[in-house]
């Protein structure tokens, strides 16, 4: 009997998910429904392949998921973060293994007993990052456990970038992903530790202190700290680890113009503006000390900034007289309509996602330090880079799941070998190969 996959969400993360169960289908005998609010979005994915279906879905209807999820054997959830609870806590009722890219909520967790006792798998953060991150680097924290190793520090980097021949911008940045997820990055306070001591970078600082890097072939990058790298020192079992730091990759010289917005307030979601009639400069007036015509020497002399970094604000078009598109917004939700007219990819324009762990370990009484990188593109606007490694892991495991080499219940995330080395040997088969490299 042909084995059902329910696919909760059709949207940009999904695009390679449904289009590698369906192209699986045949030869492991799927049987795929995808539901989305918006149909033509499923459609455009799923194509004619007779073994996948595509059905109208709204997750707030309740008959109509308790229907869905009772006819199928597993579900994956591609919805937001916020809305896999109901559709988890449904999966655990009916006794249907759950697979979703997010991490695991509080309430998530909530159903870890229940889950276990009835059987069933709960298998979350097996995205890009969450995902390929816990997977690779456990490999190999766990290979280096094995022979005796002692990590001193290891730090973790990813980015969703754009690639090289589609840079069009002294940015060197572009949309490739959620764009309000990066107008309101790292606000809070970033933590990790170093050297045995925690440390703690709060928002207005957190784009001053970066980590420079390069990686294999394909220069230079910037890393700023992550919310919290604290959290992952039990997740990867290393919780005497003198130094863990977790970041997010940017090209060099992006940090220091975003650092900017940061201090003038333009990120601030917290408060609502009317900015009907403006322009981007009106807007960049208003969170300056005395309105004024001539707003690069104001900026030069209140903000001590570079000709860099002025050049980047002239680009958007902060200088001139370009009328912003929406009435109202929180300042972030300004800037963000501002960045999505120039960051947006351009039809022929290709993502690049980068990852690298940095390793020092002792072994042998020898200090030793160990790089571990990749990098993808995307094909299209599409199947992007960020698409690719959110979902092909996503599908791969549900294909590992029903065909029972994923096994275990509970809530889990990919921190195991019985999970990441089945799902890294296959995603090497799409170009996903992380490349070792020793440092002397």
């Amino acid at each position: 009997m042909a084995k059902k996959i329910f696919i909760i969400g059709a949207g940009r993360s999904a695009s390679s998910l449904i289009q590698y169960l369906v192209n699986e289908a045949d030869s492991n005998d799927f049987e795929i429904v995808v539901g989305d609010r918006d149909l033509s979005l499923v459609e455009d994915k799923i194509g004619n392949n007779s073994r996948a279906k595509a059905i109208n879905f709204d997750v707030f209807n309740d008959s109509q998921r308790i229907e869905e999820i009772q006819k199928a054997d597993i579900v994956v959830s591609m919805l937001p973060a916020s809305l896999h609870f109901k559709v988890a806590q449904d999966c655990v009722k009916y006794g249907k293994n759950l697979v979703t890219a997010s991490y695991v909520s509080d309430e998530i967790k909530s159903l870890d007993a229940e889950a276990k006792e009835k059987g069933i798998l709960l298998l979350n953060e097996i995205g890009l990052d969450p995902g390929i991150d816990h997977m690779s680097a456990m490999k190999i924290i766990d290979q280096l456990k094995a022979k005796g190793g002692q990590l001193k520090s290891f730090k973790s980097f990813c980015g969703g970038l754009v690639a090289p021949e589609s840079v069009s911008s002294p940015w060197q940045y572009k949309f490739t992903w959620n764009p309000r997820n990066v107008v309101l990055a790292g606000q809070g306070t970033a933590q990790y530790i170093r050297n045995g001591k925690y440390k703690y970078i709060p928002y207005h600082r957190l784009f001053k202190r970066t980590e420079e890097l390069s990686i294999l072939n394909y220069g230079d990058f910037e890393a700023y700290a992550n919310r919290d790298s604290l959290s992952y020192r039990d997740i990867y079992g290393l919780s005497t680890i003198p130094t863990l730091l977790r970041g997010t990759l940017r090209r060099p010289g992006y940090c220091e113009a975003w650092d900017l917005f940061v201090e003038l307030g333009m990120t601030d979601d917290s408060y609502e503006i009317d900015v009907t009639g403006m322009t981007y400069h009106d807007f960049l007036n208003f969170f300056m000390r005395e309105a004024s015509n001539s707003s690069q020497e104001h900026l030069k002399a209140h903000f001590k900034i570079t000709d860099t970094v002025l050049a980047k604000f002239d680009w958007l078009g902060f200088f001139g007289d370009t009328k912003i598109e929406i009435k109202k917004g929180t300042p972030a939700q300004v800037l963000q309509s501002i960045l999505e007219s120039k960051w947006t990819l351009g039809v022929d324009d290709k993502d690049m996602i980068v990852m690298q762990h940095q390793f020092i370990y002792e072994l042998n009484e020898k200090e030793h330090e160990l790089h571990s990188s990749f990098v993808t593109f995307g094909e299209d606007q599409t199947y992007t880079g960020m698409a690719k490694t959110v979902g092909l892991p996503v599908g791969i495991a549900t294909k590992l799941i029903l065909n029972g080499v994923i096994t275990g219940s509970g809530v889990k995330v990919p921190v195991s070998a019985d999970i990441y080395n089945p799902v890294l040997a296959e995603l090497e088969q799409f170009g996903i190969k992380f490349t070792e490299e020793e440092i002397n």
